[in-house]
């Protein structure tokens, strides 16, 4: 009889333990998100950094509320070999063309630096104009400004399968401002390491 019963509770108890545990933990550069748990029986949203749900056997979902300590010594050998926080660099060019900014100029070479330094992690580098011009004009411009960039890391010796490089036009200012306004801010490119 008392062997049923340790079975019986041994059964209950590892019911009770989640089949899936999901911990939002928060981004490096301090923005908010979140992630949705869904099973076919429910959906549960965490947004807070921390935060816990539990998928059970059976699809139910719970959520709990843990700390950073607590990720910490529960899953450390995870944290351990979590990848670097990817590196956001801004390149500058001059108005109306593919030509960096003489700031700009100088501290390439830095950045190519950092990103040697980060072997094996692709580059996104992500050209942008201001909002002079016609945007098909401005398409064209950004993607200039990237591919020219692109071509200096791999002129560097980065291998070309890990640079990337994509145009946004005016789609995404840093400063927002009316068409037709020429803002320095604007002309821009995006390197992102990761």
């Amino acid at each position: 009889m008392r062997v049923w019963l340790l079975l019986f509770v041994l059964a209950a108890l590892s019911g009770c333990a989640p089949a899936t545990r999901v911990t939002l933990l928060p981004q490096a550069d301090g923005h908010a998100n979140a992630i949705e748990t869904k099973t076919s029986k429910a959906a549960q949203v965490i947004d807070q950094a921390y935060a816990v749900a539990k998928v059970g056997q059976f699809g139910g979902i719970t959520t709990e509320q843990t700390s950073k300590e607590e990720v910490q010594q529960r899953h450390a050998d995870l944290l351990a070999v979590q990848p670097a926080p990817p590196e956001r660099f801004t390149l500058y060019f001059i108005l109306g063309g593919a030509t960096l900014t003489p700031e700009s100029e100088a501290a390439l070479s830095e950045i190519l630096t950092q990103a040697a330094a980060r072997p094996g992690g692709e580059i996104l580098i992500i050209g942008h104009t201001d909002r002079v011009g016609p945007l098909e004009s401005n398409d064209t411009l950004s993607l200039e400004r990237a591919r020219l960039i692109r071509e200096l890391f791999i002129e560097r010796g980065f291998p070309p399968v890990r640079v990337h490089a994509i145009g946004r036009g005016e789609r995404e200012p840093a400063v927002p401002t009316p068409d037709e306004v020429d803002e320095p801010q604007n002309r821009r490119a995006v390197i992102v390491v990761r």
